[in-house]
């Protein structure tokens, strides 16, 4: 049985907690989430485990199985890495770290009809 339809801020809440829930599971410490600055809003900044100086900026894309729109990974095209890039300056900036080291992941989260997660990917230095 399929569960009604959620909204599209319904769907990305979702898996933004899944995305969190696993990298807290592989050890990463989350900094932020959905920090926001007048150019839009970073969906989590994290930490890697001990030993690893580089500060991680995430954007996570979900989509529901059977979408139409492409893959989740796809939508994070070249006009949204500038913006993401844009504003982890700003991040950087006003946290004073504008000496660490950054990277940029993508985590894609997949949902079946009754919102479950389905599939979770993490594409590492995706851009």
């Amino acid at each position: 049985m399929t569960e009604p339809p959620l909204s599209r801020v319904a769907i990305g809440k979702l898996g933004e907690g899944a995305a969190r829930d696993y990298l807290e599971a592989i050890g990463w410490r989350i900094r932020d989430a959905n920090w926001r600055c007048r150019s839009g809003e970073l969906d989590m900044v994290a930490e890697l485990p001990e030993g690893e100086e580089a500060l991680v900026f995430i954007e996570v894309r979900t989509r529901r199985e059977g979408g139409r729109f492409g893959t989740a990974a796809e939508s994070v095209d070249y006009r949204k890495q500038l913006k993401l890039r844009r504003m982890a300056q700003m991040y950087m900036y006003s946290k004073r770290m504008q000496e660490r080291k950054i990277r940029f992941d993508v985590i894609t989260v997949m949902l079946d009809k009754t919102h479950q997660v389905q599939d979770i990917r993490h594409y590492e230095g995706a851009f």
